[in-house]
């Protein structure tokens, strides 16, 4: 449920509205923000991964911030995009379909579809003046996790797959995925060079290069240099083929984390731990695959910020399920209590697309801040 309030301070809504279910906070001129350095930064075209964050509202702000293609992985993305973008440019970029879902790719007239094997390949049929992007995996480390577990063909089985695609009359590009949260530049850089090699095995030239998505989202510590990332990208296209191909990016976690807070509540605070609001089945649910995270404020019911020395906290939620609890403890400050609000920060990835609502719990309801200039967000 998406709310609207014309306040830039979500401690100001807390302190009126004093919630005992968790909230998410978005502020569009944030994301506005995000997408227009992506836009500009990034040596290429740049996409929106839809299954990050597909509140209607985010993908209106960025249609209004001059995005116009999107990452889809499922047929209800597609209608998700097409509502709020009738003319966006949809990308297919889920390897394995069923036909019925292929059938519908059609029917809202994809424009790029992505395979990692013969058989997918064949489900498509016709082909003739279709982007096809071949996936390609790599067993390399930087990220939280490897998206190669799950989709991808090998180097070799990516040139012969170019070479299907060019003779069955499709247009071969080549696509990756780094991994989640990827910080290393290099992953990228190895990336390139054999989706070179692979172009030059085949014999083709590339129609584009899809460098996928995994950049990270400022989680802890310094923010991520993404920049160096995009320079990295640029310099290796540069340097591994003769003719380098168009680029082409897909972020997802890394546009929308920063544009939304998550605010929860201690129910209860016990010697070690307190029981939040909200846990694993919920807004949190990444935080038992990622690890927490070391962004938040701790603020009183009556609007007074935690300043106590932080001590390791267990994190469980509030379902009566034993496993709803965080893997490893969040520093919090010592003096936090009963009804003290918990507001993390760059919660718009993934944090509400996968809330369950199970026993009835999970973060659902969101404020647009609104800023005094009128600039939504």
């Amino acid at each position: 449920m998406l709310e609207q309030r014309f306040l830039s301070d979500p401690v100001d809504w807390l302190l009126r509205n004093n919630p005992d279910e968790p909230v998410f906070f978005f502020d569009p001129r944030v994301l506005r923000r995000t997408a227009e350095q992506f836009r500009r930064d990034f040596p290429g075209l740049v996409t929106y991964a839809v299954k990050a964050n597909p509140e209607p509202e985010v993908l209106a702000t960025l249609v209004q911030a001059g995005m116009q293609t999107f990452d889809i992985a499922s047929p209800a993305e597609m209608a998700l995009v097409r509502a709020v973008c009738p003319g966006a440019v949809l990308h297919y970029h889920n390897p394995i379909r069923s036909l019925a879902e292929i059938e519908q790719g059609r029917s809202f007239e994809v424009a790029s579809w992505s395979i990692d094997r013969k058989s997918e390949l064949d489900k498509l049929g016709n082909i003739t003046g279709c982007e096809i992007a071949v996936r390609l995996k790599l067993p390399l480390k930087g990220a939280a996790y490897d998206f190669g577990e799950k989709f991808g063909a090998e180097p070799d089985r990516v040139t012969g797959l170019l070479q299907d695609v060019v003779a069955r009359g499709g247009l071969p590009s080549v696509t990756f995925h780094p991994g989640t949260q990827c910080e290393a530049p290099k992953v990228w850089a190895a990336y390139i060079a054999e989706a070179a090699q692979a172009a030059a095995r085949a014999g083709v030239t590339l129609h584009r290069l899809n460098v996928g998505g995994g950049f990270a989202a400022h989680r802890k510590g310094a923010a991520p240099d993404i920049p160096a990332v995009f320079r990295t990208i640029q310099q290796a296209t540069a340097h591994h083929f003769d003719v380098p191909p168009p680029l082409v990016c897909e972020p997802g976690r890394a546009m929308v984390a920063e544009a939304f807070k998550l605010a929860v509540r201690i129910k209860a605070k016990v010697p070690g731990a307190v029981y939040l609001n909200d846990g694993i089945y919920g807004g949190l649910s990444e935080w038992r695959d990622l690890l927490p995270g070391s962004r938040l404020r701790v603020i009183s019911a009556d609007g007074v910020e935690r300043t106590g020395r932080s001590e390791p906290t267990t994190i469980f939620g509030p379902t009566c399920d034993s496993l709803d609890k965080l893997p490893s403890p969040v520093a919090l400050p010592g003096d936090c209590a009963d009804g003290d609000h918990v507001l993390l920060e760059g919660m718009g990835a993934y944090a509400a697309a996968i809330t369950t609502g199970f026993n009835g719990y999970g973060a659902r309801r969101v404020v647009t801040l609104t800023h005094p200039t009128g600039d939504g967000g």
